[in-house]
């Protein structure tokens, strides 16, 4: 976090406010060309290693252009969603914080897709859907219990779809090839490094845990509840619930019985005492 706060006091001044509503606005242009003419965004403006080599260096930007969906209908739903993720997350954090997630996502995609070429000389074509992904986990892991419609029905919680995609962004981890493996995770570095530099693991160390345990032992340990007590039989309302009690006003003192005592006991009058 100190790491963060210096970063931010230096070039925070940097940062470019409300992202995701420009972010968004490049993902309606791409799915318009994308729309208008498909092979337009794979000939022209896809993450190709060995185009950039050859001087299309545009293409470490325009990639950025891949919508989250090619359905027309969910086009508007999707990208009003995101814009929300993406607003909530700038909200919480602040805007260079947000900066710099996007951006460390970005660069992990495009680091993957240019290791993958030199070593394999494959080119992956990688979009950002690992990004927007990125974006909804780090959405999930700050409101887990916010719910999302399924097709504007079954109400789900953000942290059980997100659990779903990491099951599958583990199964294919872990299934899957060399090249593969590399693309998953650089593309997910920025939710990775970010959350393990922004969390506070103090809490989990043996000598903090030990204290917690500690303390949930004395506050659970059980409290004399006694109010009441009778003067002559010694009774009390945490052994009788049930059991009224009540001052006698002709006795000298503070002085309670329970109901079986109160009019058959004897007055105490200050007299009775001996004086020192």
């Amino acid at each position: 976090m100190r790491f963060f706060n210096k970063l931010e006091r230096r070039f925070g001044r940097y940062a470019i406010h409300n992202l995701m509503y420009y972010i968004i606005i490049m993902y309606v242009m791409g799915f318009v060309m994308m729309y208008m003419d498909p092979m337009f965004f794979t000939r022209y403006l896809s993450l190709d290693a060995e185009a950039i080599l050859h001087g299309q260096v545009w293409r470490l930007v325009t990639f950025l252009l891949y919508p989250p969906t090619l359905s027309p209908f969910w086009i508007i739903f999707a990208a009003l969603m995101y814009y929300s993720l993406g607003r909530s997350l700038e909200a919480v954090w602040g805007a260079f914080r947000f900066n710099v997630f996007f951006f460390m996502g970005a660069i992990g995609i495009i680091l993957a897709e240019f290791i993958v070429y030199f070593i394999w000389g494959w080119d992956m074509h990688l979009n950002t859907s690992y990004l927007s992904m990125s974006i909804f986990l780090a959405y999930a892991v700050m409101f887990p219990e916010e719910y999302f419609y399924i097709y504007f029905i079954l109400a789900i919680k953000a942290k059980w779809l997100a659990l779903f995609d990491a099951f599958f962004l583990v199964f294919g981890f872990v299934y899957g090839s060399l090249p593969q493996r590399i693309a998953i995770f650089l593309s997910l570095a920025n939710f990775i490094i970010f959350f393990l530099m922004t969390k506070d693991f103090k809490k989990y160390s043996p000598k903090e845990v030990k204290r917690k345990q500690d303390f949930k032992v004395k506050t659970m340990r059980p409290v004399n509840r006694t109010h009441h007590k009778c003067a002559v039989c010694g009774r009390t309302d945490e052994e009788s619930p049930g059991m009224e009690f009540r001052y006698c006003s002709k006795c000298e003192g503070s002085y309670e019985y329970c109901m079986d005592h109160l009019y058959t006991h004897q007055h105490v009058k200050k007299s009775d005492f001996p004086k020192s």
